[in-house]
């Protein structure tokens, strides 16, 4: 099979197409003929080096057909997504025309939508509706502040949220965002910058916050929420420098909850990825409920032109790649 292989760490150029041996059927595990998939900035650290596992074949993530599965759990045939599961990490990924992932680590995803748009909803989406619906418990009319709603996982959480009756403000950088941002249903924009609970007329009355900037606004985030409220960290466009002398006792609000989610939990016990409706997601989509478009749509011979926007901060939203 064609597979995009890391030929070593680094530039695009290791980034290298080959054709390499296509996975056999194995119990517990899933053979996928891999229709198309998304590009994540994971993948980007991964073909860097700077992840602490990257298997020789990366992508998190994929929509397809299932080919084989030896335990009977999906039907050859089906329509599928898969993700983590050590996919790209542990075991080669997405970036070729098949994958293996655990079977604990694929989900059903029948709709009728053409492949771009299935492949734009199982990473980003899953750990979306986590976030809001599980560590965030967001409830109609409650007010949910975004922070780096402009990445492609602000903007489908942002989706989410509105669809299902919250009121959201969204920070970005670039006020050139703002009606964009509105466009999607935020009902105010902010401008991101580290002492926003200062700044922000709401502060001290926000039902939760969805942190997509990381460690540098962390404090200032559980800042902005009333008694009770909750923030989820789940993304660090900020950084990963580690929180400054963090003490509780000083700088933390009192009576408010910090959650964190991260998305390579799925599949492992507790975090069973049945867990999110990922089908329903997709059926809200083709009913025209839910708009999960990709920004951009590559082919497989273009994964190199995917990953220089993404390190440009260029992608404008979610890609996806579809053989």
């Amino acid at each position: 099979m064609r597979a995009i292989v890391l030929d070593g760490f680094g530039g695009l150029d290791v980034l290298t197409c080959k054709d390499i041996p296509e996975p056999e059927p194995l119990a517990g595990h899933v053979v996928i003929e891999i229709k198309a998939f998304g590009i994540n900035h994971a993948e980007v650290h991964m073909r860097r080096g700077e992840w602490a596992e990257a298997a020789p074949v990366s992508g998190i993530e994929c929509v397809g057909i299932v080919k084989s599965c030896p335990g009977g759990e999906f039907p050859v045939g089906a329509k599928v997504a898969a993700l983590m599961g050590g996919l790209g990490r542990t075991i080669n990924g997405s970036y070729a025309q098949f994958t293996r992932p655990p079977v604990g680590n694929v989900a059903l995803i029948e709709a009728d939508l053409p492949w771009a748009e299935l492949a734009a909803i199982p990473e980003t989406y899953a750990t979306a509706w986590t976030c809001l619906f599980r560590n965030l418990d967001i409830q109609t009319e409650q007010l949910l502040l975004i922070r780096g709603a402009t990445s492609s996982f602000g903007q489908a959480a942002l989706k989410m949220a509105v669809n299902a009756g919250a009121r959201v403000i969204a920070t970005t950088r670039n006020p050139e965002r703002f009606a964009k941002l509105q466009a999607l249903g935020a009902e105010r924009c902010e401008i991101e910058r580290p002492d926003l609970s200062k700044h922000i007329s709401d502060a001290k009355q926000i039902d939760a916050v969805l942190d997509l900037v990381g460690n540098s606004v962390v404090l200032d985030s559980l800042a902005t929420l009333r008694r009770g409220g909750r923030s989820c960290l789940a993304g660090w466009l900020g950084g990963l420098d580690p929180i400054p002398d963090f003490n509780p006792l000083l700088q933390m609000s009192s009576g408010v909850y910090l959650t964190f989610f991260g998305s390579f939990v799925f599949g492992t016990p507790g975090f069973p990825l049945a867990d999110v409706p990922l089908g329903r997601i997709a059926q809200d989509a083709a009913a025209g409920r839910l708009d999960v478009k990709p920004a951009r749509i590559f082919g497989f011979d273009e994964v190199r032109e995917a990953h220089r926007l993404m390190e440009a901060n260029a992608a404008g939203g979610k890609m996806v790649v579809v053989h």
